[in-house]
């Protein structure tokens, strides 16, 4: 039996800008981090034949040609399992469609185990790009590849994207106060909301194939925030680091007019009013978890658990996809 699991992620700075539709023609820059909450993955050779998948779906098949699950097929076709007799169990400690990146997660976590079983190793950035490959150029998402390239390689990374899709890697070079600053500080806020992603991707990535001029300028802005943040992180000042998360939220809501509702928003400008210096809705947008940087931590959880949100409390995760078992 093989066991791995692969981290889910907030981003720090610059998301967006990992869509080939905007890096392939002027760079992107972002900063992610690598949280403690998983996406698991079980893989595990049963006594009879044929391929047997436990998801939110149970499947029994004979064949990859029948999975249903389309990242799981496209997995079993890459590794070209002819005659499959294998079990997949996925489970995941935070739901899909909540903004944390899980389905990039789930790859990795799906493609580590598939290569343990098969006994083969995988770097990293290998793995991430088999992920990337499977998700945007097979399956055609209209997403980024921060999911994949973070959860693979974990920590506080930096990601080059260039225009030749070759992706750069460069752990962030914080202090350790910094880090403690940042996990004391930072904190995540379930809005109650899911949704998918796909549809204001898609709309990103249609109006800057057209070079629609305000989406460029719009990501142009972020990317430049982005780095702005890595500065201001390497430096060490985390109060003006939350301030630009204000203005990257600011710049993210004009981009589509699904990124936000009222109710985000009340409670974005609640957090404001109690103890946060900015934040803004992890991932897509649209639903799934407001992240805070707060200088008065105590009275931020307060005043959002009176709201009725939920807090779900995290530290960093710097293994990056693992084994955890075999």
């Amino acid at each position: 039996m093989i066991i791995t699991r692969s981290p889910l992620r907030i981003s720090l700075g610059g998301g967006g800008t990992d869509l080939p539709s905007y890096y392939r023609e002027h760079g992107g820059f972002l900063i992610a981090g690598a949280i403690d909450r998983y996406v698991y993955v079980n893989v595990l050779r049963p006594f009879t034949p044929g391929i047997f998948l436990k998801y939110s779906k149970l499947e029994h098949v004979e064949t990859v040609d029948e999975v249903q699950h389309p990242i799981i097929r496209e997995a079993l076709r890459m590794l070209e399992l002819k005659s499959p007799q294998i079990e997949i169990t996925a489970l995941a400690d935070i739901p899909s469609g909540t903004g944390l990146g899980s389905s990039g997660s789930f790859t990795t976590a799906l493609l580590k185990a598939l290569y343990a079983h098969r006994m083969w190793q995988i770097h990293p950035k290998e793995l991430a790009e088999l992920a990337c490959r499977i998700e945007i150029d097979i399956l055609g998402e209209p997403i980024g590849k921060q999911d994949q390239y973070i959860a693979a390689c974990g920590g506080i990374t930096c990601f080059t994207f260039n225009p030749d899709g070759s992706v750069e890697v460069e752990p962030l070079p914080i202090s350790m106060d910094t880090k403690f600053d940042l996990e004391d500080n930072l904190l995540l806020f379930f809005t109650g909301f899911s949704r998918s992603a796909g549809s204001i991707l898609k709309d990103q990535k249609d109006r800057t194939q057209q070079a629609d001029g305000a989406m460029l300028a719009n990501l142009h802005y972020v990317k430049e925030l982005g780095l702005r943040s890595r500065d201001m992180l390497v430096a060490g000042k985390t109060t003006d680091f939350g301030a630009l998360m204000h203005e990257h939220w600011e710049h993210k809501k004009r981009r589509s007019g699904g990124m936000s509702q009222a109710a985000i928003d009340e409670w974005y400008e609640l957090g404001l009013k109690n103890g946060a210096v900015g934040g803004k809705l992890v991932g897509a947008g649209g639903g799934g978890f407001l992240l805070f940087y707060a200088e008065d931590r105590n009275r931020l959880r307060h005043a959002m658990a009176r709201a009725g949100l939920e807090e779900v409390r995290f530290r960093f995760d710097f293994e990056g996809t693992k084994v955890t078992s075999s």
